[in-house]
């Protein structure tokens, strides 16, 4: 069956980093795009971006400058490495593939 699962999601101060990981099992991240969105409490759930099969990716104007996708084939695991992060970007992160998704991940930006 496919899975999911993201991972690396925590607390983390204004201008600090943290790398999200999207682990994918029954599904391979070479022959699928895979896309980044997320949804803060009481928020309509937002596109972050996304990488295709192939490998290139895309962002949201939002986080364009601050957020990277990129991708490990052979580990069939999609990142997304998010610096300077800001109390706006607080959320929990999910990944989808095709019609599947991850169970998401909590990021909370705080002092």
């Amino acid at each position: 069956q496919v899975q999911l699962v993201e991972s690396g999601g925590g607390l983390v101060q204004p201008g600090g980093s943290l790398t999200l990981s999207c682990s994918a099992s029954g599904i391979d991240v070479s022959l699928y795009g895979t896309d980044w969105y997320r949804q803060a409490p009481g928020k309509q759930r937002e596109a972050v971006g996304g990488i295709t099969g192939g490998g290139t990716p895309n962002y949201a104007l939002s986080v364009k400058v601050r957020f990277t996708i990129s991708k490990d084939n052979a580990k069939n695991t999609v990142y997304l490495q998010m610096n300077n992060l800001k109390s706006e970007d607080t959320a929990v992160y999910y990944c989808k593939m095709f019609t599947f998704w991850g169970q998401g991940t909590q990021v909370t930006v705080s002092s």
